[in-house]
């Protein structure tokens, strides 16, 4: 008999144990994440009197594809355009204590004559608080629906997506020996390149491709083409120079967009979870109790750092985000927590070998000691702010919280000039980088096939037209786009003045496409300068002057646009998200509101006329939810079946007694219902039995009786079923289910 790989020994010891350590923590009402790290720390070599794990080699494969996948689970969740309706505010918030609390880490670290790049990744640990704990906390307490949980969580997301960014930028930083501040601006400049491409490039194939073979996709096949992009994402981006989790991140982010985004996030936490808990249970295999004592010290130092540093940071954060004195402790205390993604980045440190063993268990250490701290800095909040506010003159406090509502102005129509300009700018970097890109492929790779099948100059014609040919949609776009628009006609009606302008903001993106079309032409003719931007002239002016290249880049541009909005118009129709005619009704006390259908609800088969809900509430129905359908306008034929959504339009009075209407008038529960069981009778008919000479259907069996012909004995161990026209005889033995008083008394009587 073969031996058992290793490897699976070494699972079944890491689930094991894991499975018994996070059952004991569920009972005690702790995060499941310290679960797993005390159990890898249970099965790790630093515990002599129990199994450790035997090739740590092999584990340590399984938990980077484990990160891989927590990444892509969180890009599941993330929405660029949830983001961008965010505003500024979480965006300050988020940068502010980032920025502190990795100034700060990284200030403790040279206290402690730390090398230069453990301070760097050890300000990155300390910047990034956790949202799973801090999410099970406000659960735990009864605070996930107040104000200041919202603003948290918001800055929490902001914190996940800075988090990614980070860990580009300190792959980039370690490879280099000197990092500096060009280095750190090229990796942001490259990030933000591939981040517009690859997001632009996959809203347009993704979703189209889902769209194309919705049909096909059976659960099993949706997780395989889910996980199989979410892997081919992660070794592009890991051939370009970023990391497997970055490229993860990505493809999540690009599938929340996807009509299919909840059913890939159901399909895909089991997987997310199996490997989270072996990498969780990784990290706890490197907590060295030795390291643990002998740096005490920092650890405390860590643990104060974080939980002082984020009561400061983090309230002058929310402060200069708008909020007052109080919202900004309740939330900057919140945070004083080190999250899942100092795991993550201390990884990717001893990945790349370019930080010291004991960094991560410290880390692991100082992350366990905040997590127990975090309910109590919650319930701290609040006393210390009214210990502030006891101990600060009025003046000051007044000042304070005026720092917090000071810049908050409302929002006042923004000027065509900025409305254009900003368009403009999207769309120019947008259609930049897609040209670019595309150009980079036919020149690097298109080019190098040709050459193998045709001469050298034919070769670099064929892919020069190539080339031309596909980025020509781009190209007018980045040209002709927002000329037309209704901001660019009416500054140039408004004032002569603005004609100059605006003919340069041509100017600009033409000469950004004749810079494109001389570098392709360049490249592959060597023509005289003179001659190439001649040319590329020449070529823009008759794509701009193209029809046909008109037409495909406004389709392209509109598949891009229903991709992008594709969750949200499914998310309207399925009953999800409020109908958008609701925030433009005229009167202010009318407004919208879902009402459930109970499953056994009185009204259940009635038509809408039937109810007079007009009549009797004041109400009007708009849609009608079933499933996955969705009726507009019901007329007053439409059935109301049990589990129906349905979307009122009302009055707050008229809405509430209809809603309290629909959920009293259900059918009262059975009071006899243990006498309603079902049960099989035999019956032999007699001569004088009243069903004899008498058709199934004249026998009043079913209607009569309430019970049910199931078939007439033909042999020992037969049963046949009975035509309607056949007519009983004496001697028929016939078999009926029904309750038992109907089956009582149809034997009395026949």
């Amino acid at each position: 008999m073969a031996e058992l790989p290793d490897l699976i020994k070494d699972l079944a010891l890491i689930l094991i144990v894991a499975s018994v350590v996070t059952l004991l923590f569920k009972k005690l009402n702790q995060p499941l994440v310290l679960g797993y790290i005390v159990a890898g720390f249970v099965v790790s070599p630093h515990m002599p009197l129990t199994m450790s794990v035997i090739d740590k080699a092999d584990i340590q494969t399984w938990a980077d594809i484990g990160v891989m996948f927590l990444l892509f689970s969180l890009g599941l969740d993330f929405s660029f355009k949830k983001i961008l309706k965010m505003g500024m505010a979480p965006v300050i918030a988020a940068v502010s204590i980032v920025f502190s609390m990795a100034m700060l880490g990284m200030i403790v670290g040279h206290a402690f004559g730390w090398e230069h790049m453990d301070c760097i990744f050890l300000g990155g640990m300390l910047a990034m608080s956790s949202t799973t704990i801090i999410y099970k906390a406000f659960d735990d307490m009864g605070l996930r629906q107040q104000r200041f949980a919202g603003l948290v969580m918001s800055v929490l997301i902001l914190e996940d997506i800075l988090a990614i960014v980070m860990m580009v930028m300190l792959s980039a930083v370690a490879s280099g020996n000197n990092p500096d501040g060009g280095q750190m601006i090229e990796s942001l400049l490259k990030i933000g390149f591939f981040l517009v491409l690859w997001f632009v490039v996959g809203l347009y194939v993704v979703p189209t491709f889902l769209r194309v073979t919705r049909k096909l996709m059976t659960d099993e096949t949706l997780v395989i083409v889910s996980l199989g992009l979410c892997c081919a994402m992660a070794w592009i981006s890991t051939a370009v120079g970023f990391s497997s989790a970055f490229g993860a991140f990505v493809m999540g982010s690009i599938l929340a967009e996807t009509i299919e985004v909840e059913h890939i996030e159901r399909l895909v936490l089991p997987v997310k979870n199996l490997f989270g808990a072996i990498f969780f249970v990784s990290v706890g295999m490197l907590v060295d109790p030795e390291v643990l004592v002998k740096y005490a010290g920092p650890i405390v130092a860590l643990v104060v750092t974080i939980v002082l540093g984020q009561a400061i940071f983090g309230t002058f954060g929310f402060m200069l985000s708008g909020q007052p004195l109080k919202t900004a402790m309740r939330c900057g205390f919140s945070m004083a927590q080190v999250g899942e993604f100092a795991f993550i980045i201390a990884s990717l440190g001893l990945s790349l070998h370019v930080i010291s063993d004991f960094i991560y268990p410290v880390i692991v250490a100082v992350s366990v000691v905040t997590t127990f701290l975090t309910p109590y800095m919650i319930r701290a909040a609040s006393p210390a702010y009214n210990t502030l506010e006891r101990v600060l003159p009025r003046r000051w406090v007044r000042r304070l919280n005026h720092l917090g509502t000071a810049h908050q102005t409302t929002v006042k129509e923004q000027g065509l000039w900025h409305k254009l300009l900003r368009k403009m700018a999207v769309n120019t970097l947008i259609y930049t980088i897609l040209c670019i890109a595309v150009t980079a492929v036919m020149l690097t790779f298109v080019l190098q096939f040709t050459r193998h099948l045709l001469p050298h100059w034919w070769a670099n014609g064929v892919t020069g037209l190539l080339t031309l040919f596909f980025i020509s949609p781009f190209m007018r776009a980045l040209v002709m786009k927002n000329n037309h628009s209704d901001e660019f006609r009416e500054l140039w009606t408004e004032s002569r003045l603005n004609r100059l302008p605006l003919i340069f903001t041509v100017l600009v993106r033409v000469t950004i496409a004749a810079f494109i079309l001389f570098y392709i032409c360049n490249y592959l003719a060597r023509f005289a300068n003179a001659l190439v931007i001649t040319l590329a002239v020449v070529l823009i002016v008759l794509m701009a002057l193209s029809r046909n290249l008109k037409h495909r880049s406004i389709r392209l541009e509109r598949r891009f646009i229903q991709n992008l909005h594709s969750r949200d118009i499914a998310a309207q129709v399925t009953g999800q998200r409020r109908p958008l005619f609701e925030d433009k009704l005229i009167d202010r006390d009318i407004h919208g509101c879902d009402v459930d259908i109970p499953e056994d609800s009185r009204w259940a088969g009635q038509s809408l006329r039937q109810l007079r809900l007009a009549s009797r509430f004041g109400v009007h129905i708009s849609s009608i939810l079933r499933g996955h359908q969705r009726i507009n306008i019901p007329g007053g034929d439409d059935i109301i079946f049990p589990g129906d959504r349905l979307q009122a339009i009302g009055n707050d009075d008229q809405l509430q007694a209809f809603g309290q209407t629909v959920k009293n008038n259900v059918m009262p529960m059975d009071p006899h219902i243990e006498d309603r069981e079902m049960h099989l009778q035999k019956l032999q008919l007699s001569a004088d039995s009243l069903l004899i000479g008498k058709s199934l259907g004249d026998s009043g069996i079913r209607d009569y009786y309430n019970c049910m012909l199931v078939g007439v004995e033909a042999g020992q161990h037969a049963l046949t079923m009975i035509s309607a026209t056949r007519k009983f005889r004496p001697g028929d033995i016939i078999w009926v289910v029904g309750e038992k008083q109907s089956i009582k008394k149809l034997l009395a009587d026949n």
